[in-house]
């Protein structure tokens, strides 16, 4: 029932937010600071995109806000696989926060691989996935102010990034691939799969 109405021109935008309100009861809000879990800043040159929140609260959630930061969210040399070590005796906590780690990532693409990663242990998670779902978790504690910066761009040209990794994963031999999109200076895509 939330909905942002953005553009360039303004009456444009007030004749949009008129036709909506002759059809349904409206509230507006004024200008974006905050939506869905998302803070907007602005400034004279860019929009910044923060979920600093959504962190604190993901740490408070995970008894975690008062854990030491670290600088990476994933170890290069350990290997996550399926169905060695412990189980964990509470499954859907560890799918819970993962699933919150998901929604972190659409101010943070930084954090896509690493929790593309621990989404592929949801069914049957163990002692080392959580271990290492709470590396992420003393990442973002350690870089929570961290946004997704929108600026004006001297050229609108579209120029994409890819990589892959041929038959990587160690359980069942898929490939891992990843992309970033630009417009312009800005980042307007990515992914990891």
């Amino acid at each position: 029932d939330d909905i942002i109405v953005t553009g360039s021109d303004n009456k444009g935008i007030e004749e949009v937010i008129g036709k909506l309100s002759g059809a349904f009861a409206l509230k507006d809000l004024g200008n974006l600071s905050y939506f869905l879990g998302i803070q907007v800043i602005r400034n004279q040159h860019s929009i910044l995109l923060s979920q600093a929140k959504y962190v604190q609260d993901l740490l408070a959630k995970t008894e975690m806000e008062n854990c030491k930061g670290i600088e990476s969210p994933f170890s290069t040399t350990e290997k996550l696989k399926k169905g060695e070590g412990t189980k964990l005796d509470n499954p859907s906590f560890y799918r819970s926060v993962v699933g919150s780690l998901q929604y972190a990532v659409l101010t943070r693409p930084e954090l896509a691989y690493s929790v593309n990663k621990l989404s592929q242990y949801m069914s049957d998670p163990r002692q080392f996935h959580w271990t290492a779902c709470k590396r992420v978790l003393r990442y973002l504690k350690s870089t929570a102010n961290m946004c997704l910066k929108f600026q004006k761009s001297e050229h609108l040209d579209l120029i994409a990034y890819t990589d892959a990794d041929w038959a990587s994963d160690q359980d069942d031999r898929r490939s891992i691939s990843g992309y970033c999109v630009f417009l312009g200076d800005n980042l307007v895509a990515w992914s990891s799969r």
